[in-house]
């Protein structure tokens, strides 16, 4: 089976890496440099202190023509536009996408997609990309993966055949999974970009503790969600289990890169504003991460 990985950030280097021990990978790079480091001297994958070399091969993403079976898209919410531009200008769609995008906003953008097979999916990995061809694997989680439209035999047939200590594990509703990803994207990763801190702080300290807890219930007001707590144990559960990582939104902001806050909290506020719902912290923190962006030289007012 083949399978192309469009992106080569830290989830894209990852899967890029792992797949390629049960499937014939291309990855897709931004630029011809990164393809040229990849080729050159393969992916390499830190995990602890294990090290390991992955010989994969890699094209820029004008070379993309989604010839392989599967097309796993990892590139951010942001970016989706020229993927998309460029799918729209095909005579033939591909047969099979998964999207790995976070927050939900996507859904609307895949949905222009004519034909073909499209999938979701939630990573639970924790992964830093530390230059061209190198990713640390941080934290050991499942990539959670359901059909939005089409097809499901072939994502079946795509988890089967996947390496067992990289498991994908098949949703039967893809906007419960990607509702719970985005609760626990919603409240660690503009809260710890702002407060500058490891996600474990979230459930350390005693004041941010109440600032997250308060958040988390403004946001299951606005989503209508039912069994709370179940929702706020998987944010607590996720801020221990991940206590020594940075979030990716902290990344991206000490990176000077733009950071996902539309996806997530701009999901978030647009849902209130459909439901003529008050939404101060959510409004607040969304701000604040633009304005960090804005400063950081990330994106122009």
């Amino acid at each position: 089976m083949k399978v192309g990985v469009v992106g080569a950030g830290s989830i894209g280097l990852l899967f890029a890496a792992y797949l390629s021990r049960k499937f014939d990978v291309t990855v897709y790079t931004r630029t011809k440099a990164q393809a040229k480091e990849i080729n050159t001297h393969g992916i390499l994958v830190k995990k602890g202190a294990g090290r390991k070399e992955y010989l994969v091969n890699a094209l820029p993403f004008g070379e993309w023509q989604a010839r392989e079976d599967l097309s796993i898209i990892t590139v951010k919410q942001y970016q989706l536009a020229g993927i998309l531009a460029k799918i729209n200008q095909w005579s033939a769609l591909p047969k099979n996408l998964l999207f790995l995008q976070n927050g939900m906003a996507h859904l609307q953008q895949i949905e222009t997609i004519l034909n073909g097979n499209l999938f979701v999916g939630s990573v639970e990995h924790g992964a830093t990309r530390e230059n061209f061809n190198t990713v640390s694997h941080n934290g050991m989680g499942v990539t959670n993966v359901a059909v939005f439209r089409g097809d499901l035999q072939p994502l079946r047939q795509f988890i089967a055949a996947a390496p067992k200590d990289f498991p994908f594990v098949y949703q039967e509703q893809y906007n419960q999974m990607l509702v719970k990803k985005l609760i626990v994207n919603a409240v660690i990763n503009p809260l710890t970009a702002i407060l500058e801190v490891n996600n474990g702080a979230l459930i350390d300290n005693f004041y941010y503790y109440q600032v997250a807890e308060k958040l988390f219930k403004e946001i299951t007001l606005i989503l209508a969600l039912k069994n709370e707590s179940e929702y706020f144990q998987q944010v607590l559960d996720i801020c221990r289990k991940t206590a020594d990582n940075r979030s990716s939104m902290l990344k991206d902001i000490e990176a000077n890169r733009v950071t996902e806050i539309d996806a997530i909290l701009g999901y978030i506020l647009a849902e209130a504003k459909k439901q003529k719902k008050e939404a101060p912290l959510c409004q607040s923190l969304y701000l604040l991460i633009k304005g960090k962006e804005t400063n950081k030289g990330g994106i122009v007012a």
